[in-house]
């Protein structure tokens, strides 16, 4: 805790003032003065007043390997205007410092629909022009993939989308890529990892306050059309030339992904998609759901009723800056006679990132082509997070192609060299590393409704497909008990009490094996996590999420099955796998103390 935090409340009143008067955002000022006035007053609300002040003045929000992430509000450990400066200022001085002197940086600039991002996107700009950086804005909100292209497309040595994803309406966010002549190897044009975001958090430190910050009236070329238009032509190069037969129903969560999803999936030839029209347009407050994340409960209920009414074959959904990607299917083998006739009873339901990380990698990696006597180290590489399922592994085996593990996140999956394929569990796939070297929903969709599509021309689904990799390989069954912390000192307290007390069984099968991640082992940096595994191939990872204030963990259950298993043995197989899968959470949680 800062001194401030823990000063009289005049000494915060006094920090909050001098914010105010250093801030360039008059609704900000306006905003903290009023917030100054309710904690210093006896009326009802003063000490709920002076409490969100202690909170936005305790610290600095923290520049890292995710960027900047956090509530719009004024106060520094806030996403605001004058946060945002101070980044791109600190940002354009890391650029100056690592290239030659006398080259002028380029930096593209991307920026979703949320309240503010265009406003944090034109402060980027404004600031880095000022500097003498060469900026290209993006012309419209846009989504995530889209700038993550355009960083290789442009030879940018720099990217910045202005998005928080799939965080609550209130959130906003700050994510940087580095790539040109700053990042040349495997991980070019990709989100910034170690050691490069320290330097660059060190820059933003030394910046002065943001209303003494140069910012330029004009001078940054903002990007026509044509960004969009090579983006989607790089998707359609992937398409396949089978007969269209699917009918698709789409939404994008109020987010940016609608247009140009439904355009890919248009002149992919796919002409029975149906959007689900109150999700359809953005809007940053997100009205239909609680929160924007098609992981959380009911973000795609609606998707999935239209489904159910209209007959269609798949659900497809994209995150608010589409760079996620959801699919639901009707597996019979889930539907119930018990309660009201719902979508849901009917057999709907969401496939599991690890579910579609397993279909999109062994179709990825069908058509790699391992030619003659490839070496090992020139195969082609399937890879995913450390957290996601040991299944992909089994498929690059099969296929004769290599696999990696990374460490959680984009970062870290993207720069594999070699990599044809990555995902992870939270709903990322990377299918086409060569143009995007990020996660890409709206690529990852046309894979999946082509391959839902080719699937259907012989009577079958995507339900048959995974059936069908569990007997190659075994049932690979994945979950996740994901526990949100108001407070923020309980998860390092939780991974505490972890570490100290390890679980002896889980599930009924003894652990046999306990890893601490933040060792470093298995050929991965360190990282805050624990990995447990047991007699019977059980394996969990435990670890705090770096985007939200969560602790999550990851649950696998495997499973032998014959080759020549049948549906109903297949079917079998889950229903026992699945409950095993809950005994696992009701152990794991036990375990955390909660």
């Amino acid at each position: 805790m800062t001194d401030v935090v823990d000063a009289p409340l005049q000494s915060l009143l006094d920090a909050a003032q001098a914010w105010e008067r250093d801030d360039v955002d008059d609704v900000d000022k306006a905003e903290l003065r009023a917030l100054r006035a309710r904690a210093q007053g006896g009326a009802p609300g003063a000490v709920q007043a002076q409490a969100e002040l202690r909170d936005r003045f305790a610290a600095t929000l923290q520049f890292g390997t995710a960027g900047l992430r956090g509530a719009m509000a004024a106060g520094p450990n806030r996403m605001n205007r004058a946060v945002v400066i101070g980044a791109a200022s600190g940002l354009g001085a890391y650029l100056l410092s690592v290239l030659p002197r006398g080259t002028r940086p380029r930096v593209v600039v991307g920026f979703d629909a949320r309240h503010r991002s265009v406003d944090f996107a034109r402060d980027t700009a404004a600031v880095m022009t000022a500097q003498g950086i060469e900026v290209l804005l993006m012309p419209s909100p846009l989504p995530t993939p889209v700038l993550s292209f355009a960083v290789r497309s442009l030879e940018a040595d720099a990217g910045v989308m202005v998005t928080a994803s799939h965080n609550p309406a209130a959130d906003n966010g700050y994510k940087v890529y580095l790539g040109g002549r700053v990042v040349t190897d495997a991980g070019q044009g990709a989100q910034i990892v170690p050691p490069h975001d320290a330097h660059i958090a060190e820059k933003i430190a030394a910046v002065g306050p943001a209303v003494a910050v140069p910012r330029a009236e004009a001078g940054w070329t903002v990007l026509g059309d044509q960004v969009v238009e090579d983006y989607v032509a790089s998707v359609l190069a992937l398409r396949d030339d089978a007969p269209r037969d699917l009918r698709i129903v789409t939404t994008s969560l109020h987010g940016v992904g609608g247009q140009v999803l439904a355009r890919v999936l248009e002149e992919a030839g796919f002409e029975d998609v149906v959007p689900v029209e109150e999700q359809r347009h953005p809007d940053p407050d997100f009205p239909s759901v609680v929160f924007p994340n098609p992981e959380e409960k009911g973000a795609i209920d609606m998707a999935i009723a239209v489904a159910q009414d209209g007959h269609a074959d798949i659900v497809i959904a994209n995150d608010p800056d589409a760079d996620r990607c959801a699919v639901a299917v009707r597996d019979v083998r889930m539907g119930t006679y018990q309660g009201a006739e719902t979508a849901t009873s009917q057999g709907w339901r969401m496939l599991h990132g690890d579910e579609v990380g397993a279909l999109l990698g062994d179709d990825v990696a069908s058509r790699a082509g391992v030619e003659g006597d490839t070496s090992a180290d020139d195969r082609p590489v399937l890879a995913n997070s450390v957290v996601s399922s040991r299944l992909l592994a089994a498929i690059a085996t099969r296929h004769g192609l290599a696999h990696a593990t990374t460490l959680t996140g984009f970062k870290w999956i993207a720069r594999t060299p070699g990599l044809v394929f990555g995902y992870e569990e939270a709903l990322g796939y990377c299918v086409d590393p060569a143009r995007v070297r990020d996660k890409d929903g709206i690529s990852a969709a046309l894979l999946v409704a082509q391959l839902a599509n080719r699937l259907k021309a012989s009577g079958r689904g995507l339900i048959d497909r995974l059936d069908d990799l569990a007997r190659e390989h075994g049932l690979y069954l994945t979950d996740q008990l994901s526990v949100r912390f108001e407070d923020l000192a309980g998860i390092p307290a939780a991974m505490a009490r972890l570490r100290a007390e390890p679980p002896t069984t889980l599930a009924g099968s003894p652990v046999v094996d306990v890893l601490d991640l933040a060792q470093g082992e298995d050929g991965l940096p360190p990282t805050d996590g624990m990995r447990l595994l047991t007699e019977d191939g059980t394996r969990v990872i435990v670890r705090p999420s770096g985007t939200e204030p969560k602790v999550k963990c990851y649950l696998e259950v495997v499973r032998d099955l014959a080759a020549d298993a049948t549906f109903e043995a297949v079917g079998v197989a889950r229903l026992e796998a699945r409950a095993t899968l809950a005994t696992l959470k009701h152990d794991v949680a036990k375990a955390l103390g909660l």
